[in-house]
């Protein structure tokens, strides 16, 4: 089913307030001290000192050489009244999750910081017909503005970004129980055939989520996490922080990220991600499908390629050179090549 079909049954008088997708993909981990804030600084992308109450922000964790090794949602969480030290949560795909987690504690060395997979699951909520009925299930106002955050009685949700014209979304984060509360209030359990509209949401609001498959491939600008506010160009110091910055302030970038629909039958998306990308006519790849999700009858992708082959005239295919064609979507952000820019 696509995003469309599901929020055109959304609008119809007998279907479900709001299309609830368990997003089981993601996992949420925590970093917990009294360093918390000032080691996260010294590791992400975005500038964590900066969060806010009420906000979560896009960010990247990358290698020595700038390559990223993951691409996150982070937030302060609210202070546990029995254990009040600085919480931060990091929302990461499941496939990089464990080693994100050791990867960062071998960093840790003397600070107060602790981190571990965090007992939440993770969910996707459409606003569907009535947001009345959502709002009062939530148990508060809903945050409005991409990227705003509300912590309400029993999750926390954040506002997602989105595709022009498209239902408001957002992530929900709670326990397993307050998951069946929230389907039972709104008649609308969640299924977990909507995970795949979801996934495709992500790909048509030009969100690029790092996987197994693309970990250690990309520069930050290389599928556009700049662009959507994941870097943080004055914070400071972080790994990888020096060829981050080099291609912001000198040159143009040779590379983007850009979206797409393959043509013909449907793939498998997990067996598609990671895969290269050819122009027709040549054996040498010249780029990478960074996301896929399936999306009604065809596939939809993000797919990082040099800017050359991507603008041309000339045909991209998904896997092989004779694979499927890519064709080109517009992305909700515009792609400028121009990294001096502010």
């Amino acid at each position: 089913m696509s995003v469309q079909e599901i929020l055109s049954a959304s609008a119809q008088p007998d279907a479900a307030i709001a299309p609830i997708a368990p997003l089981d993909h993601l996992t949420v981990l925590e970093a917990r001290g009294a360093d918390t804030i000032e080691f996260l600084q010294g590791q992400l992308t975005q500038d964590v000192k900066k969060l806010g109450d009420a906000d979560a922000r896009l960010a990247g964790y990358c290698t020595a050489k700038g390559r990223l090794l993951a691409s996150a949602i982070v937030w302060r969480a609210q202070p546990d009244p029995a254990d009040p030290v600085p919480r931060v949560l990091v929302l990461v795909d499941a496939s990089i999750a464990q080693a994100l987690q050791k990867r960062l504690s071998m960093f840790v060395l003397r600070a107060k910081v602790k981190l571990a997979a965090a007992p939440l699951r993770v969910a996707g909520v459409w606003r569907g017909a009535d947001a009345a009925a959502l709002q009062t299930a939530a148990g508060g106002l809903l945050p409005a503005a991409t990227w705003s955050r509300a912590d309400l009685p029993e999750a926390t949700w954040i506002a997602a970004p989105c595709a022009p014209e498209s239902s408001p979304r957002w992530w929900w984060i709670g326990t397993d129980e307050a998951l069946q509360r929230l389907g039972a209030a709104l008649a609308s359990p969640a299924q977990g055939g909507l995970a795949q509209a979801w996934r495709a949401a992500d790909i048509a609001a030009g969100l690029p989520w790092i996987t197994a498959p693309t970990q250690d491939l990309f520069v930050p600008q290389m599928v556009n996490l700049e662009l959507i506010g994941g870097v943080s160009f004055t914070k400071g110091c972080y790994p990888g922080q020096e060829v981050v910055a080099r291609s912001h302030y000198l040159g143009k970038l040779k590379r983007r990220m850009f979206a797409g629909h393959v043509a013909g039958e449907q793939l498998d998306p997990q067996a598609l991600a990671g895969s290269d990308v050819f122009q027709e006519g040549d054996e040498q790849p010249c780029g990478r499908i960074v996301n896929a999700a399936q999306d009604g009858g065809r596939t939809a992708v993000l797919y990082e390629s040099s800017l050359a082959a991507a603008q041309g005239d000339v045909p991209l295919h998904a896997g092989s050179p004779a694979g499927p064609i890519i064709l080109p979507q517009a992305l909700p952000y515009a792609l400028s090549d121009d990294t001096r820019s502010a």
